[in-house]
Parts: C-alpha cells; structure tokens; sequence
C-alpha cells in the first residue's frame, strides 16, 4: 500500500513538473503579447479577434512611433494593465489657465475624458483631483457630482514641498464609479496679485503615488506645455453584472481557466478572475492557471526538512527511511519501535509547564492590553479637555451626556459602514441605537485643532444648551478617542438637498412646505445670530445641512465649521471654509466672516427651494454654472418665471414668488453691509407664509415683468419697508 502511494505521488510530481515547465499564457494563440514596451495580457487584446469582445478591452497599437504605444480609444495612452490588481495606468492631461498683464485668460486649456460604456471607472482609492495656484479654484465635474478644492498663497516662500493642503497646492476625493468628468478653472483676482511668479492655475486627475507636489510648481513650468500629462489610476471589470448571475450565464462567462474563481469588482461594476491558491496566469485563458512549484519558491523551502515534493496546487514533505513527520507534516523525526517512556514523561512535564506558561501568558497579556487600552482613553480624555468639560458640566444642559468608548462602538455596531448616514468635508454622521432604544445621530470628525481643545469645550458647553425646535439637539459627547465623537438627536426623512435634487425625490415638496422650510431655517439661524448666549455663526449653510423630519420640519445641523463670536464682535478673521457654490464671496476675498456670510449661503438655499437648481452645475453654460450668477442674470433678463420649478409655480402667486425671489436677491448682493440680516429675512418670510406682507409692492405690471411673462421692463430700484410683528420675533426668541 506504501509502494502504491509513493507511485501515485511519484506520478503526481512528475505531472505537475511538465505542467510546470509550460511558459505561461497570457494572450489568445496568435495575438501579440505586447505593445511596444507594455504587456497586454487578454481579456485585453490589439484588434477585435483577440480581445473578450466588450467594450473598453480592445486596445489601439500604434506603430507609428518608437517605440510602439498602446491607447485605449483615440487618446488615452495606455502605461500598463494590471491583471492581479484589476487595474490600468494611463496618462491625462493637465488643465490649465493663465493670465497676462491685463487680466486676460490665454492660454487656456480644459481637460474633459469619457470613458464610455464600459466597466471602466476612475479609481477612487488611487487617483486625488489635484489644483495647483496661488489664486486658483480648481472644480471637476462629474455625472451628479461636482468637486473641487481652492488654493492660495501670497509668495513662494510659503509654499512647502510636499504639502498639498490648500497653500500653493490642494486635492480633493472623487466619488466611486466615476467614468466621466470635465475641469474648470477660476481665480479671485486673474492672478494680478502673484502675477510676476504664478500667472496659471492648474488641474489635473493624478495617481496619489505618482504625484509629489514641488514649490517650484506654482510657476508652472512643467504643467503649461499642452502636451503634459499625468498618470491616472482606471479601475476595469468584466461586464455589468455580479459572479453569481455571471456564472448561471455559462456562455458569456469569462473566467474559463480550470482552477480559477470569480469576484465581483470594488467599484461596483461587472466582476474580476483570480487563480486558485497554490496557482497563478491568466484566468480568463483555458489553461491559463498553472500550477505553483512550491518547491522551487524561497518562502517554502523551509518547510520541509528534508524531501519536498511538488502537488497539483499544494506540495509534500516526505523523510528519508527511519524518520517519520511531525509539526503539520513539514519536519522529520527519528521514528522508533520502542515505546518512549521517558519522552512521555518528559513531554507530559513540559506540556504541564508549558500549559502553565501559556494560561499565565494569556491572562498577563490580557490584562496589560486592558490597562493599555484604558490609559489610551484616559490620554484621549485629558488630551479633548474632558477635565474641562467635568468642571462646566454643572453648567450644561440636563440632557447632555458623556459618553463612554464602548456605549457608542455598541450602538453604531462598531461604526460599520451600513450604519452611516452622511459623510462631508468634516466628518462622517452613523446611525446608532443606544440601550434605551433611542436612536441618535453619532459624528465622528476627522479632525481637531489640539491647540484649540479650550475653544471645542465651550462650543460644547455653548451648543449643548441651544433649544430651538429648528435646530438638530447635540445630546452629548464622548472624549476617549483620538478625536472627539458629537451625539446628536437622529432626524429621519434625510436633508433638504435630497428631496430638491436627489432621484425620486422631483417636486417631492409643496410650495407652501418650502416657504415655511426656509422661514424655519432663516428662524435658526437668527437664534445663533442674536439670541442664543453667545452668537454663534454657522459658516455652512447649505441645503445638505438643513435636515427634515417626518413632517418636513427643518432641523440646521452641523456645526463642524461654526464659530463662537464674543458679544461685542461683528466680524471674526478665520481661515476661509465652506462649501462651492454657497460660500460668500465677500468673506471669501477678505478672510472677515459675518453673520451676513451666512445670509449669502441662505440666499442660495432659498433660490434652490424656487428653482430645483443645484448650487454649481455643468449643464449650465459657462457664464451661469454659477446659481446666484444664473438667478441674478434671469431677473435682470426678466426671466424668473422660466427658471421655477413647475410645482413651484404652479403653486405660488405671482406677487408672492416675486416677493421671495427679490429677497433672495438681496441676500446674494456682492457686499454684505447690502444684504438684510437674518431677523429681517425673518420677518419677511413669515409675512409671506401669513399673506400679511411687511412690505408693499403696488406694481402688478412690475410683477409681470420680472416674471418674464410681458415684455416691458422693470423698475431695478424698487424699495420694501419692513414692519416687523412684534409675536412673530417673540415666538423666534423663545424657539418655538
């Protein structure tokens, strides 16, 4: 029985020894295996007959220069495939703009790429949109999605090598899936100010690995040149569909190798091959998986002490006559008849000891891990000021809480990803459930200014003890974590921008639920403005930021970018922050944030409530992407009525929508001493929803007109009084 087993695995080996032999395959019979320098392994192939037949595989050649490059479509070059990972690197283009002496844009250059219909998408994971300026705002644009980032700096010397967080250089995520997008670049001042070293502003998609920000290229010098480009990470699958529906498709399926298996791809899209353990090649070929020589790999010669020998995906240690195998059949021992009493004895001593050993082991390294780990948190804990906040906690609200590590890993299921629900520029909000069943929104930040820990506390202690039926509760917070986590009441029916923008959600809201969402919204923020103990400016108002509940009352929420403001201040200098599209203009040159900032991004809120327009979109023109350049020029165009959205006028009166877009305009006003404060906009708003105007507006031909529905002009200089009702302000002042 012996003799028969060793033929077998004699017969074995000496098989997989010619399987192994084989060169491996990687392209189909008669195709070429490279362009010029670079592999193309199949399902990619030169020429329709050689490639998996799906679009995005079929690979261009072009022979033309020395050496050969391959191209996928008609201009993206192609640098390498990556069969293992799933991924190709390909070079684009860099975007750019620049100014001469007078303020003129030349040259300039837009990248825009299309991948096409195909399982081809940028890799989230590998690439960062990359802007680079000293006056520079770079925005890419993608199928509903809009990006970007700004970048400043007055001189080179403060530049840094290396640093890309907003001072010469900046990045910015791209969302998962993405397989189209289009750059733009703007500039505050055309660059008239840092003119004599940086007259460009740069965009580019960039591999993160690939790219090393560099001083000296804020002048330009290698990105200007028409023909620059930058390596790009795309991510590629097979197809559209999952391994599972795939597979029951046996004749389309592509992963054809014996001993081979199938995955579905990261970013969503179709699904990948892999060989077996124990082989490697090309799944996609028939016999593309070949055998391992374990034998032969330097990691696996240690494992058999003496013979080894090669299996069909594993391998085999055998010993020499006289030794027999021990330690998961990889070592040989002498192997004796006789029975071993003293090894017995002696094996039964040590496995005591070792036994002993191994309990005493657990126990200690169990315990100094605990010890460990609660001094991490008592670090965290002293570090977040929670010695601060203990000494203000008398002073907080009764509902308020600290909460421990523990309590909230319970509740978010360890912050799994199917618990979050919202994730932005400061941090990501988790759906939780706490022990009383309570539900709660939990926000962890991504980051906190250790110098300013003092400053966090008494925003805490400040937003704790904020009541406004209009405003998201903070319940509490927990202070054992490297940063700081914020608990928040959980408000159900998602944010504003989702029922205006989101599928699904066209027209989802009345015009009359409108009007109060933004009287409601304009009501919290006058509270943090001027009644709430200490002012508090929100410097992120933005429809994603205004929550709703079931009965589509508004809830502002986040407050990650607020700022405290001392009784007798009106303006706080501070590091520019915000959102493209609703930030103010005036703070954004200046660095002077007000509360009439906030009055600026309200007034985009309220023109998203009558238009259904996103903040920034590339479907307008170039003139308009802008929304408050694209509502402002309708006006004076006398075409508000063609740019409401249907439901809204359909529901509104004419006199009223031009009462609220009016108010709109001048919360947009390029000045902020120009624009109304909130507890006028206020009052407005709330004799708009009671048909009990605090203003007059006596020309009904004048309506007609600025709705775009006669063709005579307007009068651009009317003027409103306000009266503001006495019931109306004290029902604000006391949140209700």
């Amino acid at each position: 029985m012996a003799f028969y087993l060793l033929l077998q695995l004699f017969w074995l080996a000496t098989t997989v020894e010619a399987l192994a032999s084989q060169p491996l395959v990687t392209t189909k019979t008669g195709c070429p295996e490279k362009c010029g320098d670079v592999n193309i392994p199949y399902p990619f192939g030169i020429g329709d007959s050689c490639n998996i037949g799906i679009g995005g595989f079929n690979i261009s050649c072009n022979s033309t220069v020395h050496p050969p490059k391959p191209f996928l479509g008609d201009n993206i070059e192609i640098l390498n495939i990556s069969l293992l990972e799933g991924l190709m690197r390909v070079l684009n283009y860099v975007s750019y703009q620049c100014y001469n002496q007078t303020g003129e844009a030349y040259p300039n250059f837009k990248n825009w790429v299309r991948l096409g219909e195909n399982s081809l998408t940028f890799s989230e994971t590998h690439n960062k949109f990359t802007a680079i300026g000293c006056d520079t705002l770079g925005i890419i644009y993608g199928p509903n999605f809009t990006g970007g980032c700004m970048s400043f700096c007055s001189d080179t010397k403060s530049v840094i090598d290396g640093s890309c967080s907003g001072v010469g250089c900046c990045q910015n995520d791209i969302p998962k899936g993405l397989k189209s997008f289009e750059m733009d670049l703007n500039s505050l001042s055309k660059h008239s100010s840092v003119l004599n070293f940086n007259p460009c502003s740069f965009a580019f998609l960039v591999e993160v690995n690939a790219f090393s920000f560099k001083a000296s290229d804020v002048e330009g010098i290698k990105f200007w040149n028409r023909s620059e480009r930058v390596p790009v990470v795309l991510d590629w699958a097979v197809g559209n569909k999952s391994c599972e529906i795939a597979k029951k498709e046996s004749a389309s399926f592509a992963c054809v190798s014996e001993n081979s298996s199938c995955y579905n791809s990261s970013n969503g899209l179709g699904y990948r091959c892999d060989c077996s353990q124990g082989f490697r090649g090309n799944p996609y070929l028939r016999g593309g998986c070949q055998d391992i020589n374990e034998c032969e790999e330097d990691h696996q010669k240690i494992l058999c002490q003496q013979n080894c020998i090669n299996l069909q995906g594993s391998y085999y240690c055998s010993c020499r006559k006289g030794y027999r195998l021990v330690k998961d059949n990889t070592y040989c021992i002498e192997d004796t008849n006789k029975f071993p009493v003293l090894a017995v004895v002696l094996g039964a001593g040590i496995s005591t000891v070792f036994l002993l050993l191994l309990v005493g082991g657990s126990w200690w390294y169990w315990t100094w891990k605990k010890r460990k780990l609660i001094k991490l948190k008592e670090k965290f804990f002293q570090q977040n000021g929670g010695f601060l906040l203990e000494e203000k906690r008398q002073s907080f609200a009764e509902t308020f809480k600290i909460f421990t590590r523990e309590e909230l890993q319970t509740a978010t299921n360890n912050y799994d990803k199917s618990q979050i629900v919202g994730q932005g520029g400061f941090g990501t909000v988790y759906k939780g459930i706490l022990r009383n069943n309570k539900m709660v929104a939990v926000k962890k930040s991504k980051i906190v200014d250790k110098t300013q820990i003092e400053q966090f506390i008494n925003e805490v202690h400040i937003l704790s003890q904020i009541s406004h039926r209009n405003i998201v509760k903070l319940l509490g917070c927990c202070l054992e974590e490297e940063v700081p986590i914020l608990v928040y009441e959980f408000i159900s029916n998602g944010t504003l921008s989702q029922h205006i923008h989101g599928e699904g959600y066209a027209s989802s809201i009345s015009f009359e639920n409108r009007l109060r969402i933004a009287a409601e919204t304009a009501g919290a923020l006058y509270y943090l403005h001027s009644i709430a103990s200490t002012p508090i400016f929100h410097r992120d108002v933005k429809s994603s930021n205004i929550l709703l509940d079931n009965n589509f009352t508004a809830k502002v929420s986040d407050f990650g970018a607020s700022r405290l403001v001392r009784l007798d201040q009106t303006q706080v200098t501070t590091l520019v922050m915000g959102t493209f599209g609703y930030l103010d203009p005036e703070y954004h040159q200046t660095g002077q944030l007000t509360a009439k900032s906030d009055v600026y991004s309200f007034g985009i809120v309220l023109v998203e409530l009558l238009t259904g327009e996103r903040p920034i979109a590339s479907t307008r023109s170039q003139d308009h992407r802008s929304l408050s350049t694209y509502f402002i020029s309708s006006m004076k165009e006398n075409r508000l009525y063609e740019i409401l959205e249907d439901r809204v006028r359909d529901e509104g009166g004419k006199e009223q929508l031009m009462a609220v877009a009016q108010l709109a305009k001048r919360c947009l006003k390029r000045k902020g001493e120009e624009r109304p404060t909130m507890k006028e906009v206020v009052a407005e708003l709330e004799g708009l929803r009671s048909h009990e105007h605090p203003w007059e507006l006596n020309n009904h031909e004048e309506t007609e007109n600025l709705l775009g529905e006669t063709s005579q002009g307007y009068a651009s200089n009317a003027t409103y009084e306000y009266s503001v009702d006495s019931h109306i302000l004290s029902a604000l002042e006391i949140g209700h």
